[in-house]
């Protein structure tokens, strides 16, 4: 009888046993998951939504400002150090994986970033008609929105379709060279008007891409760690969408 009870308590425990909680302890983890995938999203949206409004802000003045809108026309040079600017932090921020999660230059960087960016959006703006930038602006705003819910409701895996976007990728890196040889012979509406047709419909499935992303509900995500470089390629997606449309279908001032 004492043998008996020994080997009882040294018999491992059955699988019940060993499991007990388990599954309380996945639904908690799952649940500690999705709230810190929700305040990651809100953070970036927050961001995202402070970039946007600079970035408007500076398109307005740059079009409607006649005396600002004269002085940056006259002045290129300009241009050129705020695209240095920009190169110089979208690298660190790009590239350098630590600096952009460590608090307060990775802010700082994307200050300086969305200034330039925004700087150099507003230059372009300038030499556009009024009507047609805020044409556009209304344009990325609604194409923007329509993405955005696509991406939340849509059972379609985006991330999975990096072999498209790298297609399209290379189509207009070979257009853009096309377009290198022969601007010096003339300017060519339709090569122009394809490669802004292009360049709109790629921004737009990265937009979609960078969202999903975002979510963590598909194949592939983004940690929660990187709310930064999230915030940075969701506003490069929408600038960029906006560039292209203004090449589209802008016209030039009288």
């Amino acid at each position: 009888m004492k043998k008996g009870k020994v080997s009882d308590a040294n018999e491992p425990p059955s699988y019940q046993e060993a499991t007990a909680g388990y599954e309380e302890m996945q639904v908690q983890f799952a649940w500690d998951d999705k709230a810190i995938r929700r305040t990651f999203i809100r953070k970036v949206y927050a961001i995202l939504m402070v970039q946007l409004l600079v970035t408007v802000a500076i398109v307005g003045l740059f079009t409607f400002c006649t005396p600002v809108r004269f002085f940056i026309q006259t002045h290129p040079s300009m241009y050129m150090a705020s695209y240095l600017m920009f190169f110089a932090t979208y690298i660190a921020l790009s590239c350098c994986g630590e600096l952009r999660r460590q608090f307060p230059w990775n802010i700082t960087l994307l200050v300086i970033f969305t200034l330039s960016m925004a700087f150099m959006m507003g230059f372009v703006s300038s030499f556009y008609n009024t009507k047609s930038v805020v044409l556009c602006l209304g344009i990325t705003a609604l194409v923007c929105l329509s993405v955005t819910v696509f991406s939340f409701q849509s059972k379609v895996d985006v991330t999975s379709c990096q072999g498209i976007l790298f297609s399209l990728c290379m189509v207009m890196l070979l257009c853009a060279i096309t377009l290198s040889i022969v601007v010096p012979f003339g300017y060519v509406p339709w090569l122009h008007a394809i490669y802004a047709v292009l360049g709109a419909i790629l921004f737009t499935l990265f937009l979609a891409f960078d969202t999903q992303l975002l979510l963590g509900n598909k194949r592939y995500t983004i940690s929660p760690e990187e709310y930064v470089f999230a915030t940075l390629s969701i506003y490069l997606d929408i600038v960029y969408l906006f560039s292209f449309l203004l090449q589209l279908t802008g016209q030039g001032r009288d």
